[in-house]
């Protein structure tokens, strides 16, 4: 008798309804400017970037959002 291995479909990974804004969107709401957003993240004082892509970062707008509303 023949061994059959029969595996489950590869699930795509999760996407998640998650909004990202680039740096411009950040600085739009914020009223921060680029140098700012960049001396509050490295004084731990905003919400870390994420990388999206080969030199491509955006931030959850949830945690802006949160940032925005806590000041």
């Amino acid at each position: 008798m023949d061994d059959l291995f029969v595996c489950a479909p590869r699930q795509a990974p999760q996407a998640t309804d998650e909004e990202l804004w680039s740096i411009k969107i950040v600085r739009m709401k914020t009223g921060l400017s680029r140098a700012s957003v960049y001396n509050y993240i490295a004084l731990g004082l905003f919400p870390r970037q994420r990388r999206i892509g080969p030199g491509r970062v955006a931030w959850r707008a949830s945690e802006v959002r949160t940032w925005i509303a806590s000041r």
